[in-house]
């Protein structure tokens, strides 16, 4: 794209279809004279008198408590400089918007026309009242270091500076993690630092207070090394003022560990470079080119960590991984300011999470194979979901126990959840499932293992402790997949048509031709049969090689289900089998059934499909509150196709009395638990929150569970088969990585659950 086309385009996405990135929404209802009479005159007169009485009560009765002020005058915009308070008001409402996605705080931005010190802190002062937190931005050094000091010494709420603070908060953590890395310790290692502005200043301090020491740094600004001897420096420069006989920034980075770069593209040459001491630290965060480029870094030096400000190279030392989650946490326990602890929390909880193992979602947002630690990943990326439960945990608990929260955290566990509800991602159930499956892992064969997002799902499975898998494919294949993604350890792979596999292949053919001889299977049949993939795993479950079995990924549903049944075979008792699909919806799991197998079930069959997906509800620890669903509610049509679910219902209150299911309904009825109860009082749904659909048909029931995934960007799990003889599941073709590791845990639980009735 050219250069003028991408201007173009920035100015179509701020003017189009609404102009700016911001609006206001209403939190309550309006559609009435009486909801208006209580927004507004009389009604909203009670919290203001309530708020007379107490200030306090502004949390409680307004959104103070979750509303950041984003506030600049302009004076340093960017990489723009001096633009003024009108021009910078694209990059406070792109502010604001960042506050949203990543940590759910709303924002008004409040663009200031003044350069004048007292003026700016005067009218920050007079409209504090509004706001939970501020957030300065975008104001020019030394007048932002003065401006943010008395800011935080006068207001009893949360201010910051987020260039100063967020670059310092984001760079520390890439440097513990760095300095680990290459073996060293932040006593000893030796840093440059190439700039003096205001970031540069809030960073080497905040390296400081992590173990650097004074006499190890060295700082330059644009006139070279910062000296004792210098005249006319000012406060914050003088701080860290050398004594040493040094006067460029060549001279300084002699030997050095670490160059902090916060100042002008290209200052960093090779020459430099090359006289650093042994794997050399480089963070290069000038934007939006950095003092070195990075490939010409990876060329002068091979043993060279480097983070920039840039997305399109490893390392983005990019403060959105901050200044979001650090005000949640200040905001969430009412913190009368961010203090040192807290920002030190920060670091070091975005230092520990990047050392955990990544979410394939991460993986495939940023077109990374696999994401380790080393090297290349030192810092978590900006789009990992973990970040809004680790980061503002630890900088409410840190605001506790240094003495500025107004109010406690008790339930750190609610809290999280709290956290991950607010942001969409309640995965509570998929993560109690995780946990389920980790307390007794067993042993999983994966019959396309080599194909890399099955052999994904395998590595993440066995790194996290989920299942012990067994690979099913081609050896040679699987073994160059491994070693491209970083997959090592003990792991069982096995080629059903290698030469090494005749003994059990011959001992399985066997077994199956016992199985089927009078079903028109010959010997011969059956050991053709078991050099297939999907023949063999099955006996290897059937045979208690393997405790679990996932299939399907790429292979057509119906062509994986029918040999799992003929070897596998159907549970005692059970004559149909169903599958039901988990969606991880803002209201809770909701279980989906028949999603994938019956396509037009009788009533008998609706009823059995009914009792095989309650097993799946309470697989998951829920108790079954289920809904038969129709075009019709409780009679109101006599065509079959409603007179089916209705005799399904019938079946089941007379059989299984202690089931909570009714039918036939109209599925707004069954989410809609005030207008069930209001128009059908009588209903044993009546007053309760429906987790689970029952469609009449696969028609409905695999288009309903597709359109919300899609439409809604919902988690699936599933389809998860259920009345099979041994834990049996199948994939839909071309599943993502995520869906078949929620899989595998359903597998090894269900494995877990046969266990358990074997013994």
């Amino acid at each position: 794209m050219s250069k003028e086309n991408k201007r173009q385009e920035a100015l179509a996405y701020h003017s189009e279809p609404t102009p700016g990135k911001i609006a206001v929404v209403p939190t309550k209802k309006y559609s009435s004279q009486r909801d208006l009479s209580l927004a507004y005159s009389p009604g909203v007169a009670v919290p203001c008198l309530e708020i007379e009485k107490d200030k306090e009560n502004a949390y409680k009765y307004t959104a103070k408590g979750n509303l950041v002020g984003v506030i600049s005058n302009g004076t340093a915009v960017l990489g723009l400089g001096d633009i003024g308070p009108e021009a910078s008001k694209p990059v406070m409402e792109g502010k604001g918007l960042l506050f949203k996605i990543f940590a759910d705080i709303d924002v008004f931005d409040i663009e200031v026309d003044t350069k004048d010190v007292d003026k700016f802190i005067d009218t920050v002062k007079n409209i504090a009242p509004t706001f939970g937190g501020i957030n300065l931005e975008d104001i020019k050094a030394p007048e932002a270091f003065e401006i943010e000091k008395r800011l935080k010494e006068e207001l009893d709420i949360p201010v910051m500076h987020d260039d100063q603070h967020g670059t310092a908060i984001i760079s520390a953590a890439a440097l513990l993690n760095a300095v680990e890395l290459s073996d060293k310790k932040m006593e000893d290692v030796k840093i440059v630092v190439s700039g003096a502005g205001a970031a540069a200043v809030s960073c080497t301090k905040l390296y400081k207070a992590f173990g650097v020491k004074s006499e190890n740094i060295v700082m330059c600004d644009s006139k070279g090394v910062i000296r004792k001897d210098r005249t006319n420096l000012t406060e914050q420069k003088l701080e860290f003022a050398t004594s040493r006989d040094l006067d460029t920034l060549e001279d300084a980075l002699e030997n050095a560990d670490v160059f902090i770069g916060l100042s002008i593209a290209n200052i960093l040459t090779p020459k430099m470079l090359k006289s650093m001491a042994d794997r050399p630290i480089v963070f290069a965060m000038a934007n939006p080119d950095p003092e070195m480029e990075y490939d010409l870094a990876m060329k002068t030096r091979d043993d060279v960590i480097m983070a920039t400000g840039r997305s399109d190279h490893p390392n983005q030392v990019n403060n959105v991984l901050g200044f979001p989650f650090i005000f949640r946490g200040a905001l969430d326990v009412r913190a009368t300011k961010i203090n040192e602890e807290m920002k030190m929390a920060a670091v070091k909880a975005l230092a520990e999470l990047a050392k955990e193992p990544v979410p394939e979602q991460v993986n495939v947002v940023y077109e990374e194979t696999k994401l380790n630690f080393g090297p290349e990943y030192i810092i978590p990326k900006p789009f990992d979901p973990r970040l809004i439960s680790k980061v503002p945990p630890a900088v409410a608990k840190a605001a506790m126990d240094s003495g500025v929260a107004r109010e406690g955290i008790t339930d750190w566990d609610a809290y999280e959840d709290a956290l991950l509800e607010r942001m969409g991602n309640d995965n509570k159930i998929v993560r109690l499932l995780i946990e389920r499956a980790k307390n007794n892992p067993k042993r999983v064969v994966y019959t396309e293992a080599d194909q890399l997002d099955v052999l994904k799902t395998a590595q993440i499975v066995f790194e996290e402790g989920i299942a012990i898998p067994i690979l099913l494919g081609n050896k040679t294949i699987i073994q160059e997949l491994m070693q491209e993604i970083g997959f090592t350890g003990d792991v069982e792979i096995i080629d059903p048509k290698s030469d090494d596999e005749e003994d059990k292949l011959g001992k399985y053919a066997k077994a199956y031709w016992q199985s089927r001889k009078r079903k028109g299977i010959t010997l011969y049949d059956a050991e053709r049969l078991m050099r297939e993939r999907n023949y063999f795993a099955a006996m290897m479950v059937n045979e208690g090689d393997a405790d679990a079995l996932v299939s399907g990924y790429s292979r057509a549903y119906p062509s994986v289900v029918k040999p799992m049944l003929q070897l596998i075979g159907t549970a005692k008792g059970v004559s149909k089998v169903a599958a039901v699909n988990v969606m991880n919806s803002s209201r809770g799991p909701l279980f989906i059934g028949d999603t994938s197998i019956n396509i037009d079930p009788s009533a008998t069959d609706l009823a059995k499909i009914s009792l095989l997906t309650a097993r799946v509800v309470k697989l998951f620890g829920l108790k079954p509150v289920m809904a038969m669903l129709s075009y019709a509610n409780f009679g109101s049509s006599n065509h079959p196709q409603a007179k089916k679910v209705k005799e399904a219902v019938a079946y089941l209150h007379e059989n299984h009395p202690d089931l909570l299911v009714d039918g036939e309904l109209q599925s707004d009825f069954a989410l809609n638990k005030e207008m069930l109860t209001k128009k059908f009082p009588f209903s044993k749904l009546a007053g309760e929150k429906v987790n689970t659909l029952i469609y009449p048909n696969l028609d409905s029931a695999n288009s309903a569970y597709k359109l919300v995934k899609e439409l809604n960007d919902t988690g699936s799990i599933g389809p998860i088969m259920v009345g099979m003889r041994k834990p049996v599941h199948v994939l839909q073709l071309g599943a993502s990585v995520e869906e078949m590791v929620n899989m595998t845990a359903v597998a090894v639980v269900d494995a877990q659950q046969q266990e358990k009735k074997e013994e």
